[in-house]
């Protein structure tokens, strides 16, 4: 279920900060992207699941996220994880149960509820390292 605007205006101002600086412990990132207007490097804190040679990001936020917008565009980002920098390539959406299954079972429970989150996505891995 995305969050209302006003509600993720006010996260991005406040929560965000302070989670990039939890970025690479656990399951919290750093996605590094280019605004595909302004050029700009981003930086935003994310959810995300190593599998293999593919990335899943939950869509908190829903799908329809400035970071996804600005990673479609381009075709790749880059991602703090654990201590590593991946480079990633362009974005798949996964259906619910797929994306679900991707992720560990405390964060599954969490996503379910109380967060509902509803949209995952997948991004290969494209190259690891800086």
């Amino acid at each position: 279920m995305p969050i209302a605007p006003r509600v993720a205006w006010l996260i991005q101002r406040t929560v965000n900060p302070l989670a990039l600086r939890l970025a690479g412990r656990g399951s919290m990132v750093d996605l590094e992207h280019v605004g595909r207007l302004s050029g700009a490097v981003r930086h935003t804190p994310l959810m995300a699941f190593r599998r293999g040679e593919t990335v899943t990001i939950a869509l908190t936020h829903g799908p329809n996220v400035h970071w996804l917008q600005n990673v479609r565009t381009t075709g790749r980002c880059r991602l703090r994880m654990g201590g590593e920098i991946l480079t990633l390539g362009a974005p798949r959406m996964l259906a619910r149960a797929d994306g679900l299954a991707r992720v560990s079972q405390p964060q599954r429970a969490l996503l379910r509820w109380p967060i509902r989150c509803g949209d995952f996505v997948e991004l290969p891995i494209v190259s690891d390292g800086a």
